[in-house]
């Protein structure tokens, strides 16, 4: 009984979080072009997707974004985590206590923060400042992400490799980077999907000859929803699906 009641509440859950997203994949097959009731299957949809030049454009913006802004994120993250970890210096446990504040803070403040910045410094707004933002909010999420693996290693580990005549650039390359990689690769993804997803903070620091996608699709469903909305959702989970099976085959064919 205990199981069936811990089978049904895990369904429950699982139904609760991706019954909306499968609502939303069935009706980028519905031929209706607003309402809500299914008048047979089609791919239509898909393919005036594929033929909205305008879409095309700013999700490749938003797909170059989020790439340079997860390498970046993931790149200074890591060594961040690093120098947490294995040094001691001044400020060490104010500089930890602010990667959590970030975390935690509203994207709000963080968008009105660095808008005011880059007005102070007169940059205008547009790609770089939005690169800019996305890796800076992204950073926090990968260091805690590797600070987490890390402290679960042995120190006596990298004293050995010392003691054998190890620099710190042997250490990191030949020790921390393969005890690292399962944490880095789900720190760029988790920031991947960080930057492909924000709208509040790329709404303060964008100009407007540089649009991405979640701000074109947050305007365009103000009127509606469209149908090519619901495909290029659908398409966009697909992808996100085929990034974390990826994740997992890797992962998992290094364990073996």
């Amino acid at each position: 009984m205990n199981r069936i009641s811990r089978l049904s509440y895990l369904v429950a859950v699982y139904l609760f979080l991706y019954a909306p997203i499968l609502v939303l994949i069935s009706y980028s097959f519905n031929d209706s072009s607003y309402s809500l009731v299914w008048k047979g299957f089609t791919l239509r949809w898909y393919q005036s997707l594929a033929e909205n030049t305008d879409l095309q454009l700013v999700a490749l913006n938003s797909l170059l974004i989020g790439l340079f802004a997860a390498t970046g994120a993931t790149a200074i993250g890591t060594l961040a985590a690093v120098c947490l970890y294995q040094y001691q210096f001044f400020g060490k446990k104010l500089l930890h206590g602010l990667i959590f504040i970030l975390i935690i803070s509203p994207d709000i403040v963080i968008g009105i923060s660095l808008l005011i910045l880059f007005s102070t410094l007169k940059i205008s707004l547009g790609f770089w400042t939005l690169l800019l933002s996305h890796i800076t909010f992204c950073i926090p999420f990968v260091a805690v992400t590797v600070y987490s693996r890390l402290s679960g290693q042995d120190k006596n580990l990298f004293e050995a490799a010392k003691d054998l005549g190890a620099t710190e650039g042997v250490i990191f390359r030949r020790i921390l980077l393969p005890l690292l990689s399962p944490a880095i690769i789900a720190g760029w993804l988790l920031s991947f999907s960080l930057s492909m997803d924000d709208v509040m903070i790329s709404f303060f620091v964008t100009g407007p000859e540089f649009d991405i996608l979640p701000l074109k699709i947050f305007s365009l469903v103000r009127v509606g929803v469209k149908p090519e909305i619901n495909a290029l959702c659908s398409v966009l989970f697909g992808l996100t699906l085929i990034l974390v099976l990826t994740y997992q085959f890797l992962i998992g064919k290094k364990q073996q």
